[in-house]
């Protein structure tokens, strides 16, 4: 097999096992935001299993990091599981999802977790603290990336688009935002609640280098990251167009999947299908 191949594979494989401690979680909680996380699981896979993000399990506040925003916190436990097998946290908080005392919640919190840079919860905020620590990591000539990761129905917000234009006008070639462009929010279709089209347009109209891609093509993902980092003085925009509950038959492209509880049908089948050849928890 070819190196790039194995590397498709491998991700592939590292993917799936963080969908399952994502329904693991939810499990746990009874309840929880699959669609949202599902959609997004590739896309933070690539990042810390792709070779794209700098970072250190046994420093997790180490300078020189790059820095991922999971700004739609909500899919935060998408980064939980890939904190998990990258060694950031243990296993054992995974079933301790949102009981009584546990580090992991629906949003993130950076004081409880190492890995996570950012508390996120209200939507809307996580371009602007993006674009904060990209024109920092310039003032104090480090050469760290940051990764912000937006909900499509989270562009709704006003402040996404004010941190776009400064982004652009403090040439912030060293930030990368990421929409997971899954089609639906908790109110039914984005397109409905508060149409966001032509998209690329838009961000091209603040400035943006855009990139449209498959948000679950690991290779396009790939790609568009490693491309994302040679941007120049101008800011990218990865627009990746996802389904909401990947990986799941029952969830996918279902609205009420956005946050919602979960039967133990219902999970061991989720289980079933995401485990294929994995070897995911038991």
């Amino acid at each position: 097999m070819e190196a790039k191949e194995a590397m498709i594979a491998g991700l592939e494989q590292q993917s799936r096992k963080i969908k399952c401690h994502i329904v693991e979680m939810f499990n746990a909680a009874g309840h929880g935001h699959f669609g949202g996380s599902l959609s997004c699981t590739d896309i933070v896979t690539t990042l810390y299993f792709g070779g794209i993000m700098r970072v250190d399990a046994a420093n997790p506040k180490w300078a020189d990091r790059d820095r991922l925003i999971i700004s739609k916190g909500h899919g935060a436990p998408a980064a939980y599981g890939a904190l998990v097998e990258k060694g950031f946290i243990p296993q054992k908080w995974v079933k301790e999802y949102e009981t009584l005392g546990a580090n992991l919640s629906t949003h993130p919190n950076m004081h409880a977790i190492p890995g996570i840079d950012i508390s996120a919860g209200s939507l809307g905020h996580g371009l602007s603290i993006g674009a904060g620590m990209a024109l920092a990591a310039k003032m104090d000539s480090k050469d760290y990336h940051v990764y912000v990761i937006l909900g499509d129905g989270e562009l709704a917000e006003g402040a996404i688009w004010e941190a776009a234009m400064a982004s652009a006008k403090y040439k912030l070639g060293n930030l990368t935002a990421i929409v997971d462009r899954n089609f639906l929010c908790v109110g039914g279709s984005t397109e409905d609640v508060m149409p966001v089209e032509p998209l690329a347009d838009k961000w091209q109209a603040f400035g943006w280098r855009v990139v449209m891609i498959d948000g679950h093509d690991f290779a396009q993902i790939h790609a568009a990251l490693i491309g994302s980092k040679a941007g120049g003085n101008q800011p990218t925009v990865i627009i990746a167009n996802t389904t909401k509950g990947c990986g799941v038959s029952f969830m996918a492209n279902k609205r009420e999947w956005h946050g919602h509880s979960i039967s133990e049908e219902e999970y061991s089948q989720a289980l079933a299908e995401l485990r294929g050849d994995c070897k995911c928890t038991e």
